[in-house]
């Protein structure tokens, strides 16, 4: 099956195709060349179908989300980009106190869907520009929450294009990590286990948590969210602004000056701009505080 065949394959499974499609589209980043083939997926089915024709048949391949947390080389990629979005969103309440959410669905969504429930648990998520998918696949946290602390059961797809249910022992989330990273599976679907609320109490701690995004982060700039992982007992931000890099720039990209641990598009950033802004950070800060700041966000080659 050559690339061709492949895309008219996954028009019968009711996916939408697209060539030379900018990649810059679908990062939060902004940044990113075009690649040879964007398919949006249409359901479970589809995906798990796809994947095992393109590992059949030896052709690369990445599965995208929202793009919050990935940087595209300025060449694009060579391969097909699967994209898991608005065509696998779905949310259902499960029982009284359990959601199901696919991958595709957004978290500020999911988490505005169990407030109308009455359910409690998510509101650290309100907020965190990602996918449940994504979420779920990198354990994502903030305000004190994390993703593991309500995940139960998890679909996904292999890398051989299987369907597997893995239950939450053996999820293995802690800090930014996740049993999927390690097998290298694609999320699906996931199950949140919560409890019920008072939902004006729920909603108040979602906008709370909400204006301390807007005041504190730069949401008015593209960027990846935090662009470092937490050092064991210190801060990424600190040490950044420690170094003297507040407002660092290279090209379009910069520190930013409202939040040191997020490097954002000022506008019209290379994705090298970025990768050489990082790793000036990186080596700046590890010479003044001798800590080694490790990337959050994954650099994809272009191929």
């Amino acid at each position: 099956m050559n690339i061709t065949e492949l895309c008219a394959f996954a028009e019968t499974l009711g996916c939408t195709v697209k060539n030379n499609e900018p990649l810059s589209e679908h990062t939060t980043f902004r940044v990113g060349g075009c690649c040879d083939v964007f398919i949006e997926i249409s359901c479970v089915r589809a995906l798990a179908g796809l994947v095992k024709a393109l590992k059949a048949e030896g052709i690369r391949f990445f599965v995208l989300g929202n793009g919050s947390n990935v940087l595209f080389d300025d060449r694009g990629y060579k391969g097909v980009v699967l994209h898991v979005g608005r065509m696998m969103s779905g949310i259902a309440l499960v029982g009284e106190d359990r959601i199901i959410a696919e991958a595709g669905a957004g978290l500020s969504r999911l988490c505005a869907f169990a407030c109308h429930y009455s359910l409690t648990g998510l509101e650290f998520a309100y907020g965190i520009p990602g996918l449940v998918g994504g979420a779920v696949f990198m354990n994502a946290g903030a305000y004190g929450g994390e993703i593991k602390d309500v995940t139960g059961r998890v679909e996904a797809v292999t890398a051989e294009g299987g369907l597997i249910t893995v239950p939450p022992e053996e999820l293995d989330m802690s800090y930014r990590h996740s049993v999927f990273m390690d097998k290298g599976c694609c999320i699906t679907a996931a199950e949140f286990r919560l409890t019920k609320g008072d939902p004006a109490e729920i909603c108040a701690k979602m906008k709370d948590l909400m204006g301390r995004r807007r005041e504190k982060q730069p949401l008015e700039y593209p960027s990846a969210g935090s662009t470092f992982k937490r050092p064991e007992g210190k801060y990424a931000g600190k040490l950044i602004q420690d170094s003297g890099l507040r407002g660092c720039t290279v090209g379009g990209a910069q520190v930013s000056e409202k939040h040191c641990g997020f490097v954002i598009n000022k506008g019209g950033a290379s994705s090298q701009d970025i990768l050489t802004l990082i790793k000036h950070i990186q080596d700046t800060v590890l010479e003044k505080t001798g800590t080694e700041l490790e990337c959050e966000v994954r650099y994809i080659p272009y191929e």
